[in-house]
């Protein structure tokens, strides 16, 4: 049983590292930026990192909007290997999650069309697989235009790229064997605790847990990778994708504990594409309104969280 889930958590990562989902690249036309660039807002992560730009109040889009529909699609970089997330349904052979329910959301307010597949046959999604330390730099290089993939929302990533509001606030836990005596953070020393390199994991185990040994792997799948082959004692990372991890092997658990920090997931775009901002955020706030976040976490999330879901209350003010 365990070569079996090894396996299939090897395949999950296959497709993570090379996979473009949904639609064959056309040519780009020449992609523009607005110009004026964002204003800047003190941030200290207490709060003041959660500030976003509030939606227009008259038409949605500028530069960046529409550039992307000019290029006739939305390329957006999301995970295939966090079940509920974002994970390739092999059954459907496509991407599935909460997060890929943003990305054609956010789609479909740009292109007029909010059903999924009229999306898919108009090839107006490009679904593609990054991995987590990639997140950035693609959102800088124009690689994607944004980035759905449990993105925790930081000060220090402020300085790089810009975020939506908050559309789920997260907690890093960790997920260990049955069994295996670690009860929570107090029993971590001296043990092989895995997370995927370029995420706030990595720092928050090292200020919770100091006396334990941080293993980094590319991506929540060879994490799970090393730890069903003995080789971590634990995987740490946000209850949504543990939950996904565990729902998939009868061996392992997630620690019921107080999260270890707050994870407050925010969509990424490039620091000067507010335009794009500003219509993300306002989808937020029509998901919020017709029931559609709601629909979404009661079908990814809430059967394995075991809890209902709020979506934050968006902080605006840059």
């Amino acid at each position: 049983m365990k070569r079996l889930l090894v396996l299939l958590v090897v395949l999950a990562g296959i497709s993570a590292c090379g996979y473009d989902d949904t639609v064959v690249p056309r040519p780009d036309d020449a992609a523009t930026t607005s110009t004026s660039p964002p204003t800047t807002t003190p941030c200290d992560n207490d709060g003041t990192q959660l500030r976003s730009y509030a939606p227009d109040s008259g038409p949605v889009g500028g530069d960046a909007v529409q550039a992307i529909k000019a290029r006739g699609r939305l390329v957006a970089g999301v995970a295939a290997d966090a079940l509920l997330l974002g994970a390739r349904n092999p059954a459907r052979n496509r991407i599935e999650g909460f997060d890929i329910d943003m990305v054609y959301a956010i789609a479909g307010e740009i292109f007029g069309e909010t059903d999924r597949a009229a999306l898919d046959r108009a090839n107006r999604v490009e679904l593609k697989v990054i991995t987590a330390a990639q997140r950035i730099p693609f959102l800088q290089d124009g690689t994607v235009d944004i980035v759905a993939r449990n993105f925790t929302v930081t000060c220090t990533r402020w300085q790089d790229i810009a975020f939506s509001e908050v559309y789920y606030q997260a907690g890093q836990k960790l997920l260990v064997g049955l069994d295996s005596g670690i009860d929570g953070v107090d029993d971590l020393a001296d043990e092989r605790i895995c997370a995927p390199a370029g995420t706030t994991t990595v720092d928050n185990l090292a200020d919770v847990a100091p006396d334990a040994t941080i293993v980094t792997a590319p991506n929540i799948s060879a994490c799970m990778i090393l730890f069903q082959n003995g080789d971590a004692d634990g995987v740490s990372s946000d209850d949504t994708v543990l939950a996904g991890l565990a729902a998939q092997d009868p061996y392992a658990e997630v620690l019921d504990t107080a999260p270890l920090s707050k994870e407050p997931y925010g969509i990424g775009v490039g620091q000067d594409n507010v335009d794009l901002v500003r219509l993300v955020n306002q989808v937020l706030e029509d998901m919020r309104r017709d029931g559609r976040w709601r629909a979404s976490y009661d079908t990814w999330l809430k059967p394995e969280l075991k809890v209902s879901g709020v979506q934050p209350e968006p902080v605006y003010g840059r």
